[in-house]
This record gives structure tokens, sequence and C-alpha cells, in this order.
């Protein structure tokens, strides 16, 4: 049986003492798993079965939900804390909601393996998510042209304001308006210049805006943990 380079990105109980387990593989992209008696006090299963856990796993079965028979770490866990937990469960979010299921995404998988390890290095929280981000939206062919006026054709003007039209593209604006794109903030976003703060607030928005439809409306449990984790802080 083939072992999988694997994380689990979500899991839950069933019945008194299983799991079903939600796993993002290198070789066969996201599965849905049964892990029989892996809440049992002795099970080999028991602990393994978190997020941001490097692992090897084997599973088989004929359905959509096939039983995994084997699990363990090759690596340490991946430690996150603070922020950086939350943007660690925020990409788990993202990997459920935006990857079919049995698709081999094994590009994606090395980016979100890179990706977790610089968030748990120090590195820059908000470029290290905004280029994930890009990187997912091209992959999964969602991408736009920042340089390119998708209304009228032309390039993009750097010192003119554009407005972001879900699915289309960048569409000069007669004048600012709230919310719109600077031209020299498209120019420096299409080479994931993400250097100036500005430029790093107008790739979260855009961020956002591209990722929405996709999402289907579903508010993202890892966004309301942050903020909930924010508000506790304050009040210590």
């Amino acid at each position: 049986m083939t072992a999988h380079a694997a994380f689990v990105i979500h899991s839950r109980p069933y019945s008194e003492t299983s799991q079903l387990v939600d796993v993002f593989t290198r070789e066969q992209g996201r599965q849905s798993l049964i892990a029989k008696g892996s809440r049992r006090p002795r099970s080999a299963l028991k602990g393994l079965l978190q997020p941001f856990v490097p692992l090897d796993i084997r599973f088989s079965g004929r359905s959509e939900l096939k039983t995994l028979l084997k699990a363990e770490a090759t690596a340490p866990a991946i430690r996150l804390t603070g922020t950086a937990l939350y943007s660690g469960l925020y990409l788990n979010e993202l990997i459920f909601y935006l990857l079919e299921t049995h698709t081999p995404f094994d590009e994606v998988f090395d980016a979100y393996y890179q990706t977790l390890t610089s968030l748990a290095s120090g590195v820059g929280i908000e470029p290290c998510l905004r280029h994930f981000e890009f990187y997912l939206l091209n992959i999964l062919g969602y991408g736009v042209d920042f340089t390119l006026d998708a209304d009228s054709g032309q390039a993009v003007k750097p010192d003119a304001w554009y407005q972001y039209q879900s699915e289309s593209g960048f569409m000069q604006l007669a004048k600012p308006e709230p919310g719109a794109y600077a031209g020299e903030h498209l120019y420096a976003l299409a080479e994931l210049d993400l250097t100036r703060p500005d430029v790093l607030v107008s790739a979260k928005r855009f961020s956002r805006q591209a990722l929405a439809p996709y999402l289907g409306g579903r508010a993202l449990r890892s966004r309301a943990l942050f903020i909930k984790g924010k508000r506790g802080s304050r009040s210590e």
C-alpha cells in the first residue's frame, strides 16, 4: 500500500472512539478518511491526527469516505503560535473549501508546506499569506492581469485609479472611490512586491474580493477565532 505525504486540515469525532479526518495529500489531493478507534487511549493514532504535523499515511477504500490504515509523523509538528496559528488554520480552510477532493495538487502541497514553515520562522505574516493566496488563485485559474484594464484592453496607468470586478479584472475609474486601487499599486501586485505597507493593504483587499465568490459566502472560523483571541488579549 502506497504511503502518501499528508497534513490533517480538519477533523471531528465520529462515534465513541473514531474520527472523521480531512487530509491534504501531496499525491492524491484532499481526502476524507475515517480513523477507526483513533480516540481510544491506547490508539497508535492518538495525538498524530493534528494540524501541522507532517505525516506519511496509508488508506484504502473505493467509496468517497476511505479508511485510514496507518499514519506516522515524518518530522516534528510545525510549531505555530499566536497570529501564526490563526494564519495556519486559515490556510487549512482555504485548502478545505477551494480544492476539489481526489485531485492531485502537488505544487500547492509544496507551497502550503513552505508557507507553514515560513509562518513558524517568524517572517512577516501578511506578505506570507498574500503570496500563498495569489499563488492559489493562479493555480486554480482565478488569477487576473494586474497590468491590463479589463474594460479597454489598454495597459493600466500608474497614476490612475481602478476598481476590481469579480472574475473580470480591473477597470479604470473617472475619479478615486472608496476601495479603489492605485494603478501603481497594481503594478507592484503584478510583481508581488509587498514591501510597501500601502501596497500590502491593497493586496489584502484584493485577496478577499477575489476569493469571496469561491468561498460561497462562508464565514471562516479562523477569522472568528483570531478576532476572539484579540478581544481576549485586550481584556487581560
